[in-house]
Parts: structure tokens; sequence; C-alpha cells
């Protein structure tokens, strides 16, 4: 059965794929050339993806990985240097789903495998279930860009790892390996990279089996979904304020140029 919400307009891009099998929508970052890097058209197929697998009552859960053996190595930094530059898209996808992941209600899991950069790390504060490589690497270096943390993850990622762990991911951009992630209980199982997706589709294939109502309650107790959306807000808004900073031109500039950055020639 279908919900009454109107179906969202479809972002179309090859670079994510979307299955819907027996109550499960897979969102699988399909780009492994740029290592699943994500563009604003991406975001906005996932955002599509996740509004309509909330809206579809014979969906029970999502589960996300990614092609090529990586997760994803994060924003596109040529979107991010395009917004520096202020050539900003009509509409930023990226605010779609982190604002459908703070209010998602049913049951999210992540399987990771690879590179797991910046929101491909925060986004696996927003799951349920998340299983990894034990090889894979984890980080969220956004201090390392002049930039700051997004996704709610300057409150999730403290509240998960504690705040000195949490600062030398961001301030430091300490990389985390699966085995790492899984002794701090930053994920749940860290097991050899062929074992990952495999695990993640029989956690969602019992899941489902589940009562949904009792789930989706169960995720409201556990998860403030208004705090977090506040947090989401004032993230955005400092972000937003740090691409547009000298540190974040000399940043973008440095790897464009395939240099290393200069931050002691700005303020």
């Amino acid at each position: 059965m279908t919900g009454t919400a109107a179906a969202p307009a479809r972002t179309v891009t090859d670079d994510i794929r979307v299955v819907t099998d027996g109550g499960i929508t897979e969102i699988i970052f399909a780009r492994p050339a740029k290592k699943n890097a994500i563009t604003n058209d991406m975001y906005g197929a996932i955002a599509d993806a996740l509004e309509a697998a909330e809206a579809d009552d014979g969906i029970r859960a999502v589960l996300i990985h990614g092609e090529g053996g990586d997760f994803t190595a994060g924003n596109d930094l040529g979107d991010f240097a395009q917004v520096a530059r202020g050539d900003v898209p009509a509409e930023r996808h990226v605010v779609r789903v982190l604002k459908a992941l703070a209010r998602f209600q049913k049951p999210v899991i992540a399987a990771v495998e690879g590179a797991a950069v910046g929101i491909g790390t925060t986004m696996l504060l927003h799951c349920d279930l998340v299983y990894v490589a034990d090889d894979a690497r984890l980080s969220v270096p956004f201090v390392s860009l002049a930039l700051v943390p997004e996704a709610a993850s300057s409150l999730l990622l403290p509240l998960a790892i504690g705040h000195r762990r949490a600062y030398e991911m961001f301030a430091l951009g300490e990389v985390l390996s699966g085995t790492d992630a899984a002794s701090i209980q930053l994920v749940n199982k860290a097991l050899p990279a062929a074992e990952v997706l495999p695990a993640a589709r029989a956690a969602a294939a019992r899941i489902i089996r589940q009562p949904i109502g009792a789930l989706k309650a169960t995720k409201a107790l556990m998860r403030n979904a208004a705090l977090i959306g506040v947090v989401m807000d004032s993230e955005s808004r400092v972000f937003a304020e740090r691409l547009r900073s000298p540190e974040a031109a000399e940043a973008f500039t440095a790897f464009a140029q395939r240099r290393a950055p200069d931050f002691t020639r700005v303020g």
C-alpha cells in the first residue's frame, strides 16, 4: 500500500541507482571512477529516493551502499568550489538529504567499504545499523577544507565517541579504520569486505519482519529529531559562511593546483 503523499519530482542521474525489492529500498552510490563523490544531482536523486521510501507504506527499510569498493569520498569538491565562487545551484539538494535523514522514521542500514569521507561518515550517524569493512577508512576532514561539520555531526559524533575523539577527527582529519570504528562502537560490526553487503542485506531482511509501528516508535524515542534539525540548520549557516571565506578559497585553489594549502597567508 502506498501513502497519500504526492510523489516528488525525480532527479535523473546515472550515478545513483535505486532498487526496491521485497520491502527494502537500496540506494547505491554508482560513480566508482570518482570514488562515489556526490554531486548536487546525486544528492537530488538520494533525497528523492528517501522521500519516496518514507511515503511508501510498502517499503519498510532502506539500505545504503556504494559500488566499486568505496562507500563515498564525500561531497564532490568541484561543487564546493563552484559555490565558493558564488555559482550556487537553484536548490542545494544536500539540504534535502540531511532533512530527510533527520526525520526518517523507518530503519536505515549502511554497508560501508573503502572510503567514507565527510558526509560518507556523518551520514552513518543517522543510520540505525552500520556494517563496515575492517579496512574501511572513515574521516570527517571538514577543518582541512576550512569548513565545519554538517549533518548534525557536531552534536551526534561527540555523543557517539566522546568529545576528544570527535574533535581529533574533525580538527586533525584523523582517519578511523573500520576495525577501530567498531571498537569504539561507532558502527555495529567490522567484517571482511566481501561479507559487508551480505551482512547488511541479512539485517535488512530480518528487520522488515519486525512490527513497523514499534520500530518507528522506538526510533522516535531514541532520537530527538527536532534538536537534530535545529543543529543542522545552525551548521548549515556557518558552513555557508565558511564556503565564502578566504580560507576556503585557499583550500579549493590548492586542491585545483594539486598543492598543499597555506592557511598562514589568510586570516
